[in-house]
């Protein structure tokens, strides 16, 4: 409802905008108070971005987790991540780079190889099992061997210091009973192990890598050299909880050859991609996706499709790991990138707090229109009151005479008015119905008999 500049009222209508402002100062501007302090809790606890990198430690250049690694690492780059390779000895170096080195947060790493005191500590969690890897064991000679016990007194290489390889080899050993005493271990592993086998200078060696790797295929198709059949490999598996036993068909790894020339029992540990505590949560399903697509289509000779999965760990799952694999990846990384992604997932926690803030200060938003419409009309009554009181005990003309020209120039002003909202014409029309009123009472009083 608009008035003219110089109107009657105009003094009226100032101080009740005056009162209106004060009010929606005192609410909205208390609740704006508390949405920015929720704000800044929110932003407090919230989980900042994820970084732009991330580095990974694998092994050795040659292997297979260097080469796996690799494969993440261009799915992460279409993603806007860059994850970085860091080549060790193998899976206890990893270890001891997630517990020493801050950039390092992630690492493939061979399943049964943490060492006790990494188990302890309690700051590493796993994400996955990402393939079978077999024990192969090869020797030199003719005899076919079914057993470990029977490479005791053998030059036996076990894999590099600090190895994978050699924390399960000598797990092995030692529960079969062969030790330092009987066989001579010999620190070697990979294309060195190899070659000491070929060349006579040890009499087994023990690996531990995919079906698909050249070592294993050079091995195989060597003569003189053996691969051992583990006998009991169900014992092995029970025992062991990161183990499975694993059949190498017929056939599977060379069919002109016929190699193996009959079903070939290994036990097999299985590749995990382990975590810090310290990795952020966002990039999880990010890496398993990756992992995912690259195992899947690997195509191992072993797993049919059981790998990744959360079978085979050692350390506790990861919770947003658990949740990808119970359901999928998360909704908006199936359909935004992950940048985006990540900012809209992290921006809905900061709206719970002002949406919880906000709602109560929407609700205030009605009835204050509401007051700010119906003051305006109820200060002409106001006026009217004044006017009316006067009425009930005339004693000067001039006085009634000002009154008769206020109403004048209020049924004037209200002629004028042409912004009345709808839903307040009642009350609009109600107060031209009490002006005329009042009106009308003035002239009877003037007019009266009994008035001077």
């Amino acid at each position: 409802m608009s008035f003219p500049k110089n109107s009657l009222l105009t003094e009226h209508f100032r101080e009740t905008r005056r009162q209106v402002r004060g009010l929606v100062l005192k609410i909205w501007g208390g609740g704006f108070l508390l949405v920015l302090i929720g704000f800044a809790l929110a932003w407090f606890y919230i989980q900042p971005a994820p970084p732009r990198t991330i580095v990974i430690a694998t092994g050795v250049e040659e292997g297979a987790y260097f080469d796996f690694a690799s494969s993440y690492a261009d799915y992460l780059r279409e993603q806007g991540v860059v994850l970085e390779l860091r080549t060790t000895a193998g899976s206890l170096e990893n270890y001891r780079l997630l517990q020493t080195d801050p950039e390092v947060n992630l690492a493939v790493v061979q399943g049964g190889s943490a060492p006790d005191a990494i188990r302890r500590a309690g700051n590493i969690e796993a994400l996955a099992s990402l393939y079978f890897e077999p024990v192969w064991v090869f020797y030199r000679g003719d005899e076919t061997l079914a057993d470990l016990r029977e490479l005791s007194d053998m030059r036996i290489a076990v894999g590099l210091a600090g190895s994978g390889t050699e924390s399960i080899a000598r797990l092995l050993l030692e529960e079969n009973g062969i030790d330092q005493a009987g066989a001579k271990v010999v620190h070697a592993g990979g294309a060195d192990a190899a070659r000491q086998l070929l060349q006579g200078q040890v009499d087994a060696a023990v690996f531990v890598m995919s079906p698909q790797a050249d070592i294993i295929r050079q091995l195989i198709g060597s003569p003189g050299i053996r691969l051992l059949d583990f006998g009991r490999h169900a014992a092995y598996a029970h025992r062991h909880p990161f183990l499975t036993s694993v059949t190498l068909k017929r056939g599977v790894i060379d069919l002109q050859r016929d190699y193996p020339s009959k079903d070939v029992h290994l036990i097999a540990p299985a590749a995990n991609l382990v975590a810090t505590a310290e990795l952020h949560d966002a990039l999880i399903p990010l890496l398993l996706r990756a992992a995912s697509e690259t195992h899947r289509r690997d195509g191992s000779l072993l797993q049919h499709g059981r790998l990744p999965s959360t079978e085979f760990i050692e350390f506790p799952l990861n919770g947003s790991a658990q949740r990808y694999f119970e359901n999928g990846p998360p909704f908006l990384q199936k359909y935004l990138p992950f940048w985006i992604a990540s900012a809209v997932d992290r921006g809905k926690i900061l709206l719970l707090p002002a949406i919880t803030l906000l709602f109560p200060l929407l609700r205030v938003a009605p009835p204050l229109y509401r007051w700010r419409i119906r003051s305006r009309i109820y200060r002409w009554y106001e006026i009217l009151r004044g006017i009316e009181s006067d009425l009930r005990a005339p004693e000067d003309a001039e006085v009634l005479q000002k009154h008769a020209e206020t109403l004048a120039t209020m049924e004037g002003e209200l002629d004028d008015v042409r912004s009345v909202p709808l839903a307040y014409m009642q009350e609009f029309y109600n107060l031209r119905l009490h002006v005329e009123f009042v009106e009308r009472r003035l002239k009877r009083v003037v007019e009266s008999e009994d008035f001077g």
